[in-house]
């Protein structure tokens, strides 16, 4: 492997770390809870992938194959972090906000999360 290279793998894994430090101060230090569920799922999603993209480029480099695992990785991480930060802000909004403090929606209609179960009902027989 060049120095070039060599260079380009540690800016992209010294970047992942400082996504993910940074992610981690969020966490820590800001205030309300939607900001602190904002800070770690952007910032440590970003270094994760570096870091990946960084593993990805040294094995290509390297040993001349495709990295598959890092990238399937890479793809299942990037769908699963927002999915559970939106399932931990839909909680944070049923637990914590009141109803009647929550801004219109501009449809006419109730948020979605908050509509009135339309499921039928089971008959006990």
């Amino acid at each position: 492997m060049t120095a070039l290279a060599e260079i380009a793998v540690a800016v992209l894994l010294v970047a992942g770390g400082l996504f993910g430090l940074i992610g981690s101060y969020g966490l820590l230090r800001l205030k309300d809870r939607m900001q602190r569920l904002h800070a770690p799922t952007k910032a440590t999603t970003l270094g994760v992938g570096t870091a990946l993209a960084a593993v990805a480029f040294h094995v290509w480099l390297a040993e001349g194959r495709f990295a598959f695992r890092e990238i399937l990785v890479a793809v299942f991480f990037f769908a699963t972090a927002p999915l559970s930060a939106l399932f931990l802000a839909k909680v944070h909004l049923f637990r914590d906000i009141p109803r009647d403090s929550l801004p219109p929606t501009g449809t006419g209609s109730d948020w979605a999360g908050l509509a009135p179960d339309r499921t039928p009902e089971r008959s006990e027989s």
